[in-house]
């Protein structure tokens, strides 16, 4: 009997000395891991300026680093003019001859210093530049690493947000740092749409295919998940840079 107690004891102080050494691998594990996610999802960066003189922050999420505020330049990277537009009509006519353009959403600088301009596709792709200098604007293959980082399109929206300005019920938590705000749209007619409920921004290209249509990346007020849609090359956007 003493033999089968002894024996008992011995085993149940090897399973506990086990679990214990379990759940201490267990906890280790699990700290690194966050650990890296946290370091691999956003360490604020550096800071960059367009040829206005506009100073943007940036973050860095996983390799990528973005820029953290809306393009807001009004002159081409050689220094030339970037046409500003103020009518339905002139966006219109500017986006069926092919010339690039840009307006404030309203035509409200109001609305500009807090969330860009809007830029046609024309403006995104004219081969003077866009962005700033060692900088480029994203393809739909730049924009999905960025949400493959962020866990996938049914999470990465709530990370991209920005806590504020969103009339929204879900807020956002802005954990990329990429801070993703709602400038609305203006659609190829001219008129302006969904101001604080929608933010959309280009990408360079479109399917093999598709003419006119070009894909953008959306988020919505009441929703965490990030959407990918075609639009038209008349559509005004907002443009984020990613550095080369």
């Amino acid at each position: 009997m003493f033999f089968y107690n002894n024996l008992y004891y011995h085993l149940n102080l090897f399973n506990n000395t086990r679990m214990k050494s379990t759940k201490k691998l267990l906890t280790l594990t699990g700290l690194l891991f966050l650990s890296f996610i946290l370091s691999s999802i956003t360490v604020n960066a550096q800071t960059v300026k367009d040829i206005n003189g506009k100073v943007y922050k940036t973050c860095k999420v996983g390799m990528q680093e973005w820029t953290s505020e809306n393009l807001n330049v009004n002159r081409f990277r050689n220094g030339d003019a970037i046409p500003q537009v103020k009518t339905d009509s002139a966006w219109e006519k500017a986006g069926k001859a092919g010339k690039p353009a840009w307006c404030y959403y309203s035509h409200d600088t109001v609305y500009g210093k807090k969330f860009g301009k809007l830029y046609n596709f024309y403006a995104l792709t004219d081969p003077r530049g866009l962005a700033p200098k060692g900088w480029h604007s994203p393809t739909i293959g730049d924009w999905s690493i960025l949400v493959k980082n962020l866990l996938g399109v049914d999470v990465a929206g709530i990370k991209l947000k920005s806590i504020t300005d969103w009339n929204q019920s879900i807020k956002g938590s802005n954990l990329s740092g990429f801070t993703a705000i709602p400038g609305g749209m203006r659609n190829a007619k001219g008129s302006f749409k969904e101001i604080n409920k929608i933010g959309q921004w280009w990408t360079t290209q479109g399917d093999l295919g598709s003419g006119d249509e070009i894909w953008s990346m959306s988020l919505n007020n009441s929703s965490i998940e990030v959407n990918f849609f075609r639009v038209t090359k008349e559509t005004g956007l907002s443009v984020r840079c990613l550095k080369d």
